[in-house]
């Protein structure tokens, strides 16, 4: 066999074996997600954890580089040689595909986690209502003790670097029944990519050749310490991003901190708003009237920070990530963001007798 044929053959062979595996949670969980992965994962923020920079994106920057020096150098006749650059692509895909579930991916395919604590994800419009309700009124609690006047948005003071030392007492501080979750070996960065993940509608995301957890650091910052746990929550082999949402929001509401607590539940409070929006058009405006012109002033400086963003980009890239999520196991897509609402409802009403629920 020529061995232009062989990576791609290769990568046909990998999308079957991840496909049958990903058939078999159990093992996934048991062999990968709480065996390979958090070795694998530990090394990697070992060697990059330290560095003052984002080495994933330097790489991703220096394959993007090359990348277009490729479709310059092939640009004409590329559709002649269609075979060839053909080939060629696939070859590259097949590498990426391999490590891409070698060194983290495969944890898409792990038993949920509303299976394994025994929580219903599904909520009645009555129970999202009593949630919105506790959702503002410990937003407005917080805002208030933040700022001493509700009439005023939160301003955290610290650094993005502060922010990133913060966030892991809240992860020592997780209820026990999330203690695998547990958290070892910072590598939160900055990400160099900023100005494209806004365009790309991304508050962050988790580089999972590294292990690197970006951040976008222009987005409003009290929006911050929930996105940091969130990326967090990736590195500790979660794939879902419902999930990730869950145990971002828990970290931070656990956090001692105050401006931890407020990116929290003003985050669930969105979401939750969100929500009754989407069951019925103005469900959420009798709320809307009770909560704090503090807090309704942070979600306005949110709204037009990503508004300032909306372009065809961030619409394609909304499409991609919602097919990539689907085809990984995540049917929700982009919609499973929102579902973690389920998530915090159905957790709190199983452990709402005990001091783990947030």
């Amino acid at each position: 066999m020529k061995r232009k044929f062989v990576l791609p053959l290769f990568l046909l062979i990998q999308i079957i074996v991840v496909k049958t595996i990903g058939l078999f949670p159990d093992i996934v969980e048991h062999w990968y997600s709480k065996g390979f992965y958090p070795k694998v994962g530990f090394v990697s923020r070992k060697i990059f954890g330290n560095l003052p920079f984002s080495f994933g994106d330097v790489i991703y920057f220096i394959l993007i580089l090359l990348l277009f020096r490729w479709i310059w150098k092939h640009r004409i006749g590329f559709f002649k040689e269609w075979k060839a650059n053909g080939l060629a692509i696939l070859s590259w895909v097949s590498v990426f595909y391999f490590f891409f579930h070698l060194l983290w991916g495969m944890n898409y395919y792990r038993i949920p986690l509303h299976e394994k604590l025994q929580i219903k994800k599904e909520y009645s419009l009555a129970q999202l209502e009593t949630f919105v309700e506790k959702m503002i009124v410990k937003t407005n609690e917080l805002q208030l003790q933040i700022t001493k006047n509700d009439s005023v948005a939160v301003v955290i003071p610290y650094s993005d670097e502060e922010i990133y030392n913060l966030a892991l007492e809240g992860y020592k501080k997780l209820p026990n029944d999330l203690k695998e979750f547990h958290y070892e070996v910072k590598s939160i960065k900055k990400s160099l990519f900023s100005y494209p993940l806004s365009y790309m509608g991304f508050g962050g995301y988790l580089n999972p050749f590294t292990n690197e957890a970006q951040v976008n650091y222009l987005k409003p910052k009290y929006t911050s310490p929930l996105t940091t746990c969130h990326e967090m929550a990736h590195q500790t082999g979660i794939g879902s991003e419902s999930e990730c949402n869950f145990i971002g929001f828990v970290a931070s509401a656990k956090n001692e901190d105050l401006y931890f607590q407020y990116s929290a539940y003003s985050f669930a409070l969105r979401y939750g708003l969100r929500n009754l929006e989407k069951i019925e058009e103005n469900r959420s405006k009798p709320f809307l009237e009770k909560i704090n012109n503090g807090v309704l002033k942070n979600f306005e400086e949110n709204e037009i920070f990503w508004k300032q963003y909306q372009t065809l980009i961030n619409t394609f890239f909304e499409f991609f990530y919602d097919n990539f999520l689907k085809i990984n196991q995540q049917k929700d897509g982009m919609e499973g963001y929102s579902k973690f609402v389920g998530l915090v409802i159905g957790y709190q009403k199983v452990y709402s007798h005990s001091n783990q629920s947030p």
